[in-house]
């Protein structure tokens, strides 16, 4: 089993700042990509950002210049930093991570448990 654990949602007031931060563990025997999603109510899952295991990014139009994502190898963690937030960044922000599992030797694609970012204006 691998387990994605999210933090550092909340609610921020626009034009402030948030780091969330995603944390993998469990059987894993390599990890590839990573990103984060993010889904307003009434609105489809969307790719915020993603990095691959070489450190390339891509990012949404919409966060351009604004979000940066980045990834700890050692640590399993990826991370988005998050600024000049406005209302309509509102959403729960999911994590994924590509590994590959001891268990099976196969790629899947784990998510995290979300979190919720709110932006007041």
């Amino acid at each position: 089993q691998v387990q994605l654990v999210e933090s550092g949602g909340g609610l921020v007031q626009a034009g402030g700042s948030l780091r969330l931060s995603c944390a993998a563990s469990g059987s894993i025997f390599r990890i590839g990509a990573m990103g984060w999603y993010r889904q307003a109510p009434g609105k489809q899952r969307e790719l915020v950002a993603s990095i691959t295991t070489s450190g390339s990014t891509n990012y949404a139009i919409a966060v351009q210049g604004r979000f940066t994502i980045s990834r700890d190898n050692a640590k399993k963690t990826v991370y988005l930093q998050m600024n000049s937030l406005s209302p309509e960044d509102t959403a729960v922000y999911y994590c994924n991570v590509d590994v590959i599992t001891r268990q099976t030797m196969q790629p899947q694609r784990s998510w995290g448990q979300g979190t919720q970012v709110t932006v007041s204006s």
